[in-house]
């Protein structure tokens, strides 16, 4: 893991030789946290979900903060969160005091994200911070951590902030963009980072290039996938998410699964959960065995119930890990 200790349940368990998975869980504009927990009591009964990514106004959208749900998560329904931070929101100043609360609270991994530009959110008129960029932000991270300091070198009292931090890199930057793309992720690697998120992929051959691209930095990679429970998902992620293009075989199945069983649930969301687990599972298979990642991240929000078909033959987590 470098020269930090690996603090967090995650970082121990990479260390440990685990290939891991973990999850993610998106509050809204919601005062109601419940449902928040069941999803993450829902990956802990997995046993192989060992932790939960907490976004941060995805798509620049007001959310509500990533904070409160990050600490009631781990509070509340025992898996350990994987605290998003986007830089888009927040000067140096608040980003300080948010990490050091954070901290406070008992969370151990943070994402550094650039964040969505507002313009694509639903408040429009609202002004972007960037202060300090993600590759500050890791910086300014790892004198938290490391130095006991803020970015002027003023010190933090009363003890030590013990937390692992990663950055994330795009595995859809293919032939020119590659080179750059993994520049941008030696800057944060330089930093500091502890681990290495992806977006979702769902072209093998690329991933697997991307991934051992990025072994050259020797720190933990996590791919990100990205199920989804609806035709109408997989189509505004296709046309809307700059940079992912949604595999037309794929589209065509879960439009045909929804069009198959319209007017029976059960059997939609059997034939849905079918083509997910169809393209995805020898898609995880192939990178494990095959690629030189450390786990995968599953974006699959609100639909736990396939994480069971999708992983199960997996092994189960030691309980320490918990």
């Amino acid at each position: 893991m470098g020269k930090r200790p690996a603090y967090s349940n995650l970082c121990k368990a990479i260390e440990a030789g685990h290939f891991v998975f973990t999850g993610e869980l998106e509050p809204k504009k919601i005062l109601d946290l419940s449902e928040i927990i069941e999803s993450s009591k829902e990956m802990i009964k997995t046993k192989r979900i060992i932790a939960a990514n907490v976004t941060d106004g995805p798509q620049g959208d007001a959310y509500m903060s990533s904070l409160i749900p990050s600490y009631i998560i781990q509070r509340d329904a025992g898996i350990e969160a994987v605290w998003q931070v986007a830089v888009r929101d927040r000067n140096r100043v608040a980003l300080f005091g948010d990490v050091i609360a954070g901290a406070y609270m008992g969370l151990k991994n943070i994402l550094v994200l650039t964040g969505d530009h507002t313009a694509l959110g639903d408040n429009k008129k609202a002004r972007p911070v960037y202060d300090i960029d993600s590759t500050q932000f890791c910086e300014l991270l790892s004198k938290i951590i490391d130095d006991g300091t803020d970015y002027e070198g003023n010190e933090i009292s009363g003890g030590k902030v013990e937390m692992n931090y990663g950055c994330v890199a795009n595995p859809n930057a293919v032939g020119e963009y590659m080179e750059p793309e993994i520049l941008k992720v030696g800057r944060k690697v330089e930093q500091g980072i502890d681990f290495i998120q992806t977006q979702t992929a769902f072209d093998i051959d690329v991933a697997k290039e991307f991934i051992n691209e990025l072994a050259r930095f020797n720190v933990p990679i996590l791919l990100g996938i990205f199920p989804m429970k609806s035709h109408g998902i997989a189509w505004y992620f296709d046309n809307y998410i700059p940079g992912v293009s949604v595999p037309k075989d794929l589209l065509k199945a879960l439009k045909s699964a929804e069009k198959d069983n319209k007017g029976n649930k059960p059997a939609k969301y059997a034939a849905l959960d079918k083509v997910n687990v169809e393209f995805f599972k020898p898609f995880i298979k192939e990178i494990k065995e095959n690629s030189k990642a450390s786990g995968v991240h599953c974006m699959a929000v609100e639909y736990e119930r396939l994480f069971i078909p999708l992983l199960g033959e997996y092994p189960e987590y030691a309980k320490g890990f918990y």
